[in-house]
C-alpha cells in the first residue's frame, strides 16, 4: 500500500477545523514534499518526523513522499500534526495496518527521540473533533487531563511513537487520563482589606453586577488598585459554557495551569504600560495569538496608570469594547477571538500625582488637562463607571474592619443581581444587562417613563450626554435596580447611576 490517510485537527485561531493527512508514496528520488498551506514549523516536520521514525526502530521508506492536508485552502500551523504525519507515513509504507485508527484524531508533536511532547490548543482542538462526530482521540500524555475535560469524547495518551506503534500493531494499551480531581480554592485579595472609599466600592458592586466598564481616578494610596484587584473576588464563577471559552483560550496561548482542569475564576489580566499593540489586542507572525484583551475574557483587564500606556494601544481597545470580540488580520489570514472583559482604568490626577489644590502639586491646569486628555473621549465614552477616589482619611485607615463587608459578602449580592438581569434578557440571548443594545431599552416593554428619564434627555439634548452615554446611564440604572432587588429602575436609580457616570453630586 502506498497511500493512507489519517485525522488530525488544525486550530485557526480558537477554532478548531477536522483535517485530513493524507501520505502518498510514490517510486522517485527520494524526497518530502509537505502541501496544503503548511507554516515554517510544519515545513519542519519532515526532518523531526524522519529522525522520530528512524529513532523509533521503525524503517524509514526511501522513496518520494507526498504529505497533502486537507482541505488545502486551511492555513495550518504548529507542530500537532507530527505524530499524525508520522503515522500516515508509515501506514502508507505498510508498515502499520491502519484500521485501528480509522476514525481517531491524532495530536501530538514529536522530539527527534520519538517522545511525544504536548501541544498548545488542545482543548478546542478535540472540541472541534467531538463537534464533527469523532469519538476517539490521542492525544500526547501532558495533555490528557485537558483533553479529557471535553463530554463524549474517549481521550487516550501517548509518551511516544514506540507506544502509538505498538498499540497499532499489537494492541498494546495507551495511557488512560488522570482522574479528574477538584482544584482546591485560592484565597485572592478580598474587599475587606480596603479601607474606606465606600463609593468606590459601590462603584465596583455595581460594574461587577452588570459587566459596565470602569475608571478609577485618585491621587496614588487612594485604593485604585486594591479596588481593581479585587474586581475578580466578587463576579460570579464562570459557567461551563464559558469556562470552555475561557479554558480554550488560555489553552491556544500555551498558559493554561498544570492539571488540565477548566478555568472556573474570571481572569485578570493586568499588563504593564509599556504593553505594545499587538500584545494587547493579538499579533503575532502568520496566524495572530490571541493578547491580553482576549485573555481576560470573561474577566477583568485592567490597565493600572493608564495615561502611560500608548495612544495607539489605548484606541485599538475601543472595536472590541464595543463588539465584545476582535478580529485581526495579518499575512497568514484573518482570526477572531472573543473579548468580552470587563475594562478597568486606573489613573493619577497629573504626572506629579498630588491632589488637586494640594501645594506640592506644581502642575499647571494645562498640563493637568494634557495629561488626562492622553485618555480620549471615546475611549472614556465606553467607560459606565467614572469614579473620583479621594484620599482615605486616618480615621477610615485606622478603624476596625468590623463594618467592612467581605468580597463574599458582596459577590451574593452581585450574583443575586446578575441572576435576576440573566432572566429578564433570556429572550434576547443576552445576561448582562451591560449586552443588551440601546434600541431594546429604549422600546416597549423596557423603556422607563419620560418623568424618570427627564434628566438625561435635558443633557442629551444640550450635548453633556451622547447616545451611547444615555443608554449606558440606563442600563446601569437596571443593574442598580437588581442589586436592591426592584423589576423596575426608578428616578433615583437613574439619579445614582448619572452620578457613577459623571462623578456629579445629584
Amino acid at each position: 500500500m502506498s497511500y493512507a490517510k489519517v485525522l488530525c485537527v488544525g486550530l485557526v485561531g480558537v477554532t478548531g477545523h477536522l483535517v485530513e493527512v493524507e501520505a502518498d508514496l510514490a517510486a522517485g528520488l527520494p524526497a518530502v514534499v509537505i502541501s496544503g498551506l503548511p507554516d515554517t514549523a510544519l515545513h519542519e516536520a519532515r526532518d523531526r518526523v524522519r529522525a522520530a521514525v528512524v529513532n523509533s526502530g521503525q524503517r524509514w521508506p526511501n522513496r518520494r513522499i507526498t504529505l497533502n492536508l486537507l482541505p488545502a485552502t486551511l492555513p495550518k500551523s504548529g507542530s500537532a500534526f507530527d505524530l499524525a504525519i508520522a503515522a500516515a507515513l508509515l501506514g502508507g509504507s505498510g508498515e502499520l495496518p491502519l484500521l485501528p485508527l480509522e476514525g481517531v484524531v491524532i495530536l501530538g508533536e514529536l522530539g527527534l527521540d520519538g517522545t511525544v511532547r504536548p501541544v498548545r490548543g488542545v482543548l478546542p482542538m478535540v472540541a472541534a473533533a467531538a463537534q464533527a462526530g469523532i469519538a476517539r482521540v490521542i492525544v500526547p500524555v501532558g495533555n490528557a487531563a485537558e483533553a479529557a475535560v471535553i463530554p463524549g469524547v474517549r481521550v487516550r495518551a501517548v509518551d511516544s511513537l514506540h507506544r502509538l506503534v505498538a498499540f497499532v500493531r499489537d494492541g498494546a494499551p495507551l495511557i488512560e487520563p488522570p482522574e479528574a480531581t477538584s482544584t482546591p480554592a485560592v484565597d485572592g485579595p478580598d474587599l475587606v482589606d480596603v479601607a474606606g472609599q465606600q463609593f468606590g466600592r459601590r462603584a465596583l458592586e455595581v460594574a461587577a453586577a452588570g459587566g459596565h466598564h470602569v475608571a478609577l481616578l485618585g491621587p496614588p494610596g487612594a485604593g485604585k488598585t486594591m479596588l481593581a484587584e479585587r474586581l475578580p473576588s466578587i463576579l460570579p464563577e464562570l459557567d461551563d459554557e464559558a469556562a470552555l471559552e475561557v479554558t480554550a483560550l488560555h489553552s491556544v496561548a500555551g498558559l493554561l495551569p498544570p492539571g488540565g482542569q477548566l478555568l472556573r475564576r474570571p481572569p485578570f489580566q493586568a499588563p504593564h504600560h509599556t504593553a505594545s499593540v499587538p500584545s494587547l489586542v493579538g499579533g503575532g507572525s502568520g496566524l495572530a495569538r490571541p493578547g491580553a484583551v482576549s485573555l481576560a475574557h470573561r474577566g477583568v483587564l485592567f490597565l493600572d496608570e493608564a495615561p502611560e500606556f500608548s495612544k495607539g494601544a489605548l484606541e485599538a481597545l475601543r472595536q472590541p469594547l464595543e463588539d465584545g470580540r476582535i478580529r485581526l488580520t495579518r499575512s497568514g489570514g484573518g482570526t477572531v477571538y472573543p473579548a468580552r472583559t470587563q475594562l478597568v482604568l486606573a489613573a493619577n490626577p497629573c504626572p506629579c500625582a498630588q491632589p488637586a489644590g494640594d501645594a506640592r502639586c506644581e502642575c499647571s491646569p494645562l498640563v493637568r488637562r494634557r495629561y488626562l486628555g492622553r485618555l480620549s473621549g471615546p475611549l472614556l465614552d465606553r467607560i459606565d463607571v467614572q469614579v473620583q477616589l479621594m484620599p482615605v482619611r486616618a480615621a477610615e485607615l485606622l478603624a476596625s474592619d468590623g463594618g467592612i463587608e467581605s468580597s463574599a459578602t458582596v459577590a451574593a449580592r452581585v450574583a443575586a443581581a446578575r441572576q435576576a438581569a440573566a432572566t429578564r434578557w433570556a429572550g434576547l440571548g443576552r445576561r448582562l444587562n451591560a449586552e443588551v443594545e440601546g434600541p431594546h431599552l429604549r422600546r416597549p416593554p423596557w423603556r422607563l417613563p419620560a418623568g424618570v428619564t427627564a434628566e438625561l434627555r435635558g443633557r442629551l439634548d444640550s450635548g453633556s450626554l451622547s447616545a451611547r452615554g444615555f443608554d449606558r446611564v440606563i442600563r446601569m440604572a437596571w443593574t442598580i435596580a437588581d442589586l436592591d432587588g426592584r423589576d423596575r429602575p426608578d428616578l433615583n436609580d437613574v439619579r445614582e447611576a448619572l452620578q457613577l457616570r459623571t462623578g456629579e453630586t445629584t
